[in-house]
């Protein structure tokens, strides 16, 4: 057997939960500053296999919250995912990964092997689609993002989510999170949304959530049955507590999502639009 290292200080996870985690296979879609601690934290962990999906190189603005990039990262121009798999690499060298530097519908194929998919992207049709592809293949779906808006008063409130979903609960638009709304706003100001304030402290914490729904997905640590999770966080008061959104929406079986898609070889992402939901 493969020397891991010893992973006592987590044995509570169950008595299995070693060779669980070791031949986990997740993919992470975004490494910024909250795909980038996802990707330490599953390392530490001792996931097996981590399959990292992002276009862009790092510029000097990530260095503020993109962990495990340096300076000299900004100069070299380094790909984000070649940053997470030095990182991961670092702390287990053992753990096989797999780092695609493009946008994730051009690797969408590569969510089939996975157990679960951790979503780290901007935008609301970003995440109606990749949550889409993830119910394709039968999988759960773990989700964060940040905002930082400007109040009248000058000041600035930081707020952000991390939710999981899993196919036959109800998703992102039956919970509320995705609206008619959003996603109108959103294609009407596209181009125009400009810089997105991020902080490295709220892309952990929120990474850190997203982490714990997963542990509590795939080991025997807690029999938490939820069909989905909402977390919100209230930066400005370092609060995170479960959103009361989903309390006020009806919920009794998904609608969003046909089961006659599942497995479909014609699935194209580029159908979908703000008009489908």
């Amino acid at each position: 057997m493969k020397d891991r290292g010893d992973f006592s200080r987590q044995s509570f996870l169950g008595p299995d939960s070693e060779e669980i985690l070791a031949c986990a296979r997740v993919v992470i879609c975004g490494l910024g500053g909250g795909g980038s601690h996802i990707a330490q934290q599953l390392a530490h962990l001792g996931v097996g296999n981590i399959c990292l999906i992002d276009p862009q190189e790092i510029e000097a603005g990530n260095l503020n919250r993109l962990v495990g990039a340096t300076q000299a990262d900004v100069g070299a121009g380094t790909p984000k995912v070649h940053i997470a798999e030095r990182m991961i690499k670092s702390i287990r060298p053992w753990i096989a990964v797999e780092a695609i530097q493009s946008e994730w519908q051009l690797a969408a194929d590569h969510l089939k092997d996975a157990h679960v998919v951790f979503g780290c992207l901007d935008g609301y049709m970003q995440r109606l689609n990749l949550e889409r592809a993830a119910r394709r293949f039968c999988l759960p779906y773990i989700d964060i993002g940040m905002d930082v808006t400007k109040l009248s008063n000058g000041r600035h409130a930081v707020a952000g989510q991390m939710i999981r979903t899993i196919p036959g609960g109800p998703c992102l638009t039956c919970i509320g999170f995705l609206t008619r709304a959003r996603l109108d706003r959103e294609e009407d100001n596209y181009g125009d949304a400009g810089i997105n304030p991020q902080v490295i402290w709220t892309n952990g914490t929120l990474a850190s959530s997203a982490v714990g729904a997963f542990v509590q997905l795939v080991t025997p640590w807690s029999d938490h049955e939820r069909d989905f999770e909402w977390l919100e966080l209230d930066g400005d008061n370092q609060v995170v507590s479960r959103s009361r959104q989903p309390d006020y929406m009806p919920r009794e079986k998904c609608s969003h999502f046909s089961a006659d898609g599942v497995g479909d070889p014609f699935f194209d992402l580029r159908i979908f639009s703000a008009s489908k939901i």
